[in-house]
C-alpha cells in the first residue's frame, strides 16, 4: 500500500494515477522514489540473500514451469507507453535475480515515509511495489496462482513478519519527516480517524498508547503499532442492547454491496460477481447463502487493523484458508488481450476476485437474533498481509463489539455475508469518501 501525504496536492497530469483505496500512489514519483532507494541501497550494500530467498531462487531454477514464468513475466511487460517504464516511472527491476536481491533489502526495513522532491508518501507493501507490472502480465498471473510458487511466497513473508515482530522494526516509529510519529505520518494517520467525526483529536486521545512519554510511545515493534487499540468510547458499540443493530467489524471504508449472489460464479470476469463457495473455501455451511447479500469494504494503512463482532452470537466455525498472495485478476490490465491497457487500479480494485483466492479468515457466527440466523465474517489478506489471526474459537458466545482477530503487517480487504431472505438495509453506499467507524452502525435488520 502507498499512501501520499495531502492528497488535495494539485500533481501533474503525466504523474497522476488513480489508485482507488491509496493502494498505490497518486503521484508516481513517490514510488520512484522509495523504489530507487530500495536499489540504490541494495547496489551499495551487497550481501548474501536470506535462507528462505535462496530456498526460493533454488525453486524457481529447478522447477521448468516456474522458472519459465519468472523469466517470461519481466520480458512480458510491453515495449510501449506506459508499460515501457514500470510503476516507478523507471524499467529498473531487469529481472528475477535483481528481484531477489530487492526482497533481500527489504527484509531489513518496515514500511516508512519517503520523502520525495514532489511530495511525501510512505510505502507499505513493498513486494507488491516491487511485482506489479510483472504480476499483471500472463506469466506472473499463472506464477502467482502456482500453489508451489505461494507455499514459497508464505515462507518468505513470514520471515518478513518475524521482522516487524523485532525491536528493530520500531526505528521507523521515529518523529523524524520519515516516521509514523513525525508530523505527517501522524498527521495523516488522524485524518483519518479524524474522517467521521467534527471533533479532532490527538493520537494518545484515540489509542491506546503503552507509554506515550517513551521512545516510540511504548509500541515494541512495528506490529506492535500496526496492530494499536482504539480506546472503547472513541469507537463504541452501535446500540449495544439492540440486536437489530449490525455493527461494522472493521474500520473500512465501503467496496462493493451485492445482492443475490450466486453459490458459483465467474468471480475472475470484469465485473467479479461473488462466488460464494469459492469465498468460503467450499465449506458446507456456505449452501447457506445462495441468494444472500455480500458487503464488501477495504482497510488502508492509515486504519485501525483489528476485527469485531457484528453481531452477538455463537461462534459456529472460525478458520484460515492459505490461498495467494500477489495473484492481480487478469482483467487489471498488462495480460488483457482485448484492451492492452493497464488498469491502474491495480489489486486494490480487484478486491471481489481476492475475495476468491487470497489468504483469508473465514468465521461462521449464529446470531442470537433469528431474523439474522447463520451470517459470515470473511477477512482478506492482500498483498504482504497473509497472517490473518483469529482469536475467538469455535463454541464462543460474543457480543456485538467484541473483538474476534486482527490484521497484520499492511492493508486489507473483509466481507460480511447474509442468506437469502434476511431483510438487512442501510448499508453505507459505495462511493463514501470516509471510513465507516469500527463498531459504528453498519445497518439493520427486520424481522419477518
Amino acid at each position: 500500500m502507498v499512501v501520499q501525504h495531502g492528497d488535495a496536492h494539485e500533481v501533474p497530469d503525466e504523474h497522476r494515477v488513480h489508485r482507488p483505496g491509496s493502494w498505490l500512489p497518486t503521484d508516481n514519483r513517490i514510488h520512484r522514489e522509495w523504489l530507487g532507494r530500495q536499489i540504490e541501497d541494495s547496489k551499495n550494500n551487497p550481501k548474501e540473500l536470506v535462507p528462505v530467498l535462496k530456498d526460493f531462487k533454488s525453486f524457481i531454477e529447478n522447477t521448468s514451469r516456474v522458472y519459465m514464468y519468472f523469466n517470461s513475466m519481466f520480458d512480458e511487460v510491453p515495449v510501449k507507453k506506459p508499460y515501457n517504464k514500470d510503476p516507478t516511472g523507471h524499467k529498473q527491476i531487469r529481472d528475477y535475480h535483481h528481484m531477489l536481491e530487492i526482497l533481500n533489502h527489504t527484509f531489513t526495513t518496515a514500511p516508512h515515509w519517503t520523502d520525495a522532491a514532489a511530495n511525501v508518501g510512505m510505502v507499505g507493501v513493498p513486494m507488491c511495489a516491487i511485482f506489479d507490472y510483472p504480476m499483471g502480465t500472463a506469466s506472473g498471473y499463472a506464477a502467482f496462482l502456482d500453489p508451489e510458487v505461494n507455499v514459497h511466497l508464505k515462507k518468505i513473508l513470514n520471515e518478513w513478519g518475524k521482522f516487524l515482530c523485532t525491536p528493530k522494526s520500531a526505528e521507523v516509529l521515529g518523529d523524524s519527516k520519515q516516521g509514523w510519529f513525525g508530523t505527517i505520518g501522524v498527521a495523516d494517520m488522524m485524518q483519518v480517524a479524524n474522517g467521521p467525526y467534527q471533533t479532532q483529536h490527538t493520537f494518545e486521545d484515540f489509542f491506546v498508547c503503552p507509554d506515550p512519554k517513551a521512545k516510540h510511545h511504548g509500541f515494541r515493534s512495528w506490529d506492535d503499532f500496526f496492530t494499536r487499540h482504539f480506546k472503547p468510547e472513541v469507537r463504541p458499540v452501535a446500540s449495544p442492547d439492540d440486536d437489530s443493530v449490525i455493527a461494522n467489524c472493521c474500520e473500512s471504508k465501503v467496496f462493493a454491496l451485492q445482492h443475490n449472489v450466486k453459490l458459483r460464479d465467474r468471480f475472475w470476469v470484469k465485473g467479479q460477481p461473488y462466488s460464494i463457495r469459492d469465498m468460503l473455501a467450499h465449506d458446507e455451511l456456505a449452501e447457506n447463502f445462495a441468494g444472500g447479500t455480500v458487503y464488501q469494504a477495504f482497510l488502508s494503512a492509515m486504519s485501525y487493523h483489528r476485527w469485531h463482532a457484528p453481531v452477538s452470537g455463537t461462534i459456529k466455525k472460525a478458520f484460515v484458508q492459505d490461498g495467494t498472495y500477489f495473484s492481480e485478476p487478469l482483467f487489471e490490465g498488462l495480460g488483457d488481450p482485448k484492451t492492452e491497457e493497464i488498469d491502474v487500479g491495480g489489486i486494490s480494485t480487484g478486491q471481489g476476485y481476492l475475495s476468491a483466492v487470497a489468504t483469508r479468515a473465514i468465521i461462521f457466527i449464529e446470531a442470537d437474533n433469528p431474523a439474522i440466523g447463520l451470517m459470515a465474517f470473511v477477512g482478506i489478506g492482500m498483498d504482504e498481509v497473509s497472517t490473518c489471526e483469529i482469536t475467538v474459537k469455535e463454541g464462543y458466545h460474543v457480543n456485538k463489539g467484541d473483538q474476534t482477530g486482527m490484521f497484520h503487517f499492511g492493508g486489507s480487504s473483509h466481507c460480511l455475508l447474509f442468506r437469502n431472505g434476511v431483510k438487512v438495509e442501510g448499508f453505507p453506499q459505495p462511493g463514501r469518501a470516509e471510513n465507516v467507524p469500527v463498531r459504528g452502525q453498519l445497518a439493520t435488520v427486520k424481522s419477518s
